[in-house]
């Protein structure tokens, strides 16, 4: 550390109340270290999150929290138990730590929530895929909002969620867990989440700060090469999004290791950029058992003390899951080799948040004794994203399917809850380990909500999600045979740590569909009679054999984990009650040796003469089809259209300009699509994708209706970073194109960008404005 000991405990710690500076003075190095840890009540035999190396061991709870505690960890998500019992406990428990600790301070209590809140009978919401399959900020708000204010009643604090890790890589088993590939999306749609969710009372925990989904190879906890550049322009903004204009109250570190360096003891990430030069004064938390990883797996330390200095002093305030590494700082203090100050720092942060929160105020005398966690308003919300994030990616007619039409229903998927839900859901994640304990949430399965829509249907399970057992496919094949249409229904099975075919630890070396599943469709479609080929998948996989040939299916649909609604959503749209809307929030690959794979790659990242590989997706990034038609039009900045003016629409390096296009719904049924605007941009002076969003809306329109969407774009939109490592906007000319994907151009209209290089601080605005007028 570099300064004096008073400027360490008073620096980075803006606007502590005078009640959390007298408390944090009033207490010894033991209460303060209580208040920096978390502590597992119900770990036991539990494997929900398992510890690669040394498993610590800690004495008993009791003990553990004679001086208070900081977080109490997934008192509900760890096992199945009942939300008025458990809330009865915990209502106790801040009671004893209120009457029997010297200074009374509650425990912040934190729980998983990427799919909902992550606890037996609470609701089940699509995966952040799917989220990002609608490109609908607004429905994530409010799904964050119920998912809040559910665990507010039963006593929780703080949410594990969002993830806004950009996807890079569809090998990587967490890809189910991520929003897009595309940062802006990620950001709004991150963000959109925080705001939800705290405006609920409960502070949402950014995952995993920085870098997490670029492991080499798709492999979990891979060490990580991304560049600065990369950093900066691709992983960073939606981070910084959601700090700046989500104003959320807690990040944790990402496991990896950038260039040798693990982010879970970098001063410059976790401090410097974090709190420096973003302003953010909210808490940082260990991802699991990251503090000891610094020792047992990335070796930049030798012992549990060591580990723990090197990370509180980068700026990680609360060890979680439990006192592994941190109760070793006292012994670093007495030493001499970490000043109490820095301790103090920390402290500082986490009371304050408690403050922040009223827990130093909390009246805990009466629990809940009546507790919904899967209400009408859950179920709604989990409908209306189901319903609009499913992609539509192939159709040749067959769908919407025409009542009084006979049905199979096939595949391993089409009569399985579990295939509906992500990894972090608490079926997939916890109740797994429970086998006989009933799912808690009403959820059916594809094959019900097919046989409620259409009456009754043959099923056949054809395969397992796995295993290479073929005795199954004489079976559905004549199911098939005997059907006007067969429904195939195939993808993954979620799960943690090799248990499932996604998720967390699940990566892939192949992007064919698990087991043989490809075989069961092709057996399928090769008897003639029509099929809709329906994939629940946590990733995206290779499917060009099914996409690109005329043999395939006559339809596909693709739906990411759509969660305890999905299944009605899925029977809607392909009835026809619903129009399909969802649009590809990451690119399907051609094939497992063209990742890592994005969209945003330069000329030289995409198919040239110079090499015999095509990297080219199946279905770009924005695709997506419907039973209705749009046609996109009348494209202009600042009012200036293609072709229109001898003078080209010009904006200020650090200004904003207003994209305007008019949409119409040509078709007969109602419909919404993603208006998206890119931007090319062919001369820099650094390489720049061949196209990368500059903005996007959803608009729901009637057959006929027209609307105006009016963008106000701040020019920022199109900053990168440049030679001198700065995130500049270049003046220079840019094409805006409109287009229904990432590949498509219905309209394009040029752009020059005036004045001097503009160098962005972290005032400027980085959202676009989206206005929609109709008629």
């Amino acid at each position: 550390m570099t300064m004096n000991d008073t400027a360490v405990g008073a620096a980075l710690t803006p606007g502590v109340s005078p009640r959390v500076q007298a408390l944090v003075a009033e207490m010894t190095l033991d209460e303060k270290l209580a208040q920096l840890v978390g502590y597992w009540v119900d770990q036991g035999d539990e494997v929900v999150a398992p510890l690669s190396g040394e498993k610590v061991t800690t004495t008993a709870y009791t003990d553990a929290t004679v001086h208070g505690l900081g977080h109490l960890t997934r008192v509900y998500g760890t096992r199945p138990v009942d939300p008025v019992e458990r809330a009865e406990w915990l209502w106790g428990e801040q009671r004893r730590l209120q009457t029997e600790t010297r200074l009374g301070i509650p425990a912040l209590v934190h729980e998983e929530c990427l799919t909902g809140f992550a606890a037996w009978q609470a609701a089940t919401f699509p995966t952040p895929l799917a989220w990002g399959a609608s490109f609908d900020p607004d429905a994530v708000e409010l799904m964050a909002s119920a998912i809040g204010r559910s665990m507010r009643e039963v006593g929780v604090h703080q949410g594990l969620a969002p993830v806004l890790d950009v996807v890079r890589d569809a090998r990587w088993g967490r890809v189910d867990e991520c929003i897009a590939e595309d940062p802006y999306v990620v950001g709004t749609i991150g963000t959109a989440y925080v705001r939800g969710l705290q405006a609920a009372g409960v502070h949402a925990t950014l995952k995993h700060f920085v870098g997490y989904s670029a492991s080499r190879a798709g492999r979990n906890h891979a060490p990580v090469s991304a560049g600065r550049r990369e950093m900066q322009d691709v992983f960073l903004p939606p981070f910084e999004m959601a700090v700046r204009d989500g104003g959320v109250r807690s990040i944790m570190n990402s496991y990896a290791e950038i260039d040798g360096v693990p982010v879970a003891s970098d001063p410059e990430l976790l401090t410097d950029l974090l709190r420096r030069r973003w302003g953010f004064d909210g808490t940082v938390v260990s991802d699991y058992f990251a503090v000891e990883f610094l020792r047992s797996m990335h070796g930049v330390a030798g012992s549990l003390g060591e580990a723990a200095q090197l990370a509180l002093e980068a700026g990680i305030d609360v060890e979680l899951p439990g006192p592994d590494a941190y109760p070793h700082l006292a012994e670093r203090v007495a030493s001499g080799a970490l000043p109490e100050a820095v301790v103090d720092r920390a402290v500082a942060r986490v009371l304050a948040e408690k403050e922040e929160l009223g827990l130093l105020d909390a009246d805990f005398s009466q629990p809940p004794t009546s507790i919904d966690l899967d209400d009408a308003e859950h179920r709604s919300l989990a409908r209306r994203l189901a319903e609009e994030s499913v992609v539509l990616l192939r159709n040749d007619g067959v769908l919407p399917l025409a009542p009084g039409r006979r049905i199979a229903v096939i595949g391993p998927n089409a009569d399985s809850t579990d295939a509906l839900m992500g990894c972090y859901s608490f079926a997939n994640h916890v109740l797994a380990h429970h086998p006989g304990v009933p799912l808690g949430l009403s959820m059916p399965t594809v094959r019900d909500a097919l046989t409620a829509r259409f009456g009754d249907a043959s099923y056949a399970l054809g395969c397992e999600v796995e295993d290479a057992d073929l005795s199954g496919m004489d079976a559905a094949v004549a199911a098939a045979r005997e059907a006007e249409v067969a429904i195939v229904v195939v993808g993954d099975r979620a799960g943690l740590f090799g248990r499932g075919t996604v998720g967390e630890g699940n990566d892939a070396d192949s992007l064919d569909l698990p087991g043989v599943q490809r075989q069961l469709v092709e057996a399928v479609v090769a008897t003639g009679t029509p099929v809709v080929l329906v994939l629940l998948t946590g990733r995206p996989y290779a499917l060009s054999w099914a996409l690109d040939t005329a043999d395939g299916p006559a339809a596909v649909l693709q739906a990411f984990f759509p969660g305890e609604e999905g299944a009605p959503a899925l029977a809607s749209l392909i009835a026809g009650d619903a129009t399909p809307s969802g649009r590809l929030p990451v690119s399907l690959p051609r094939s497992a040796g063209s990742q890592p794979y994005s969209y945003l790659h330069p000329l030289l990242g995409g198919p040239s003469g110079v090499t015999s590989t095509d990297p080219t997706p199946v279905r770009p990034f924005g695709f997506g089809l419907s039973y209705t038609t749009f046609a996109r039009e009348e494209l202009r900045v600042d009012g200036v259209g293609a072709g229109e003016s001898a003078s080209v629409a010009e904006v200020r390096a650090g200004d904003a300009f207003t994209v305007t296009a008019r949409v119409t719904n040509t078709g007969a049924v109602r419909g919404a699509d993603v208006v998206q605007v890119y931007a090319h941009r062919a001369v820099a002076s650094v390489t720049r994708p061949v196209a990368a969003l500059a903005a996007y809306a959803r608009v729901e329109l009637e057959p006929g209706e027209t609307a105006e969407v009016r963008l106000t774009v701040p020019a920022s939109r199109l900053a990168y970073t440049d030679r001198a490592m700065r995130r500049v906007v270049e003046p220079g000319e840019v094409e805006l194109r409109l287009g229904s994907s990432c590949a498509s151009v219905d309209a394009a209209v040029p752009l020059r960008i005036t004045g001097p290089v503009y160098e962005l601080s972290v005032s400027d605005a980085r959202v676009v404005d989206v206005e929609v007028r109709r008629g």
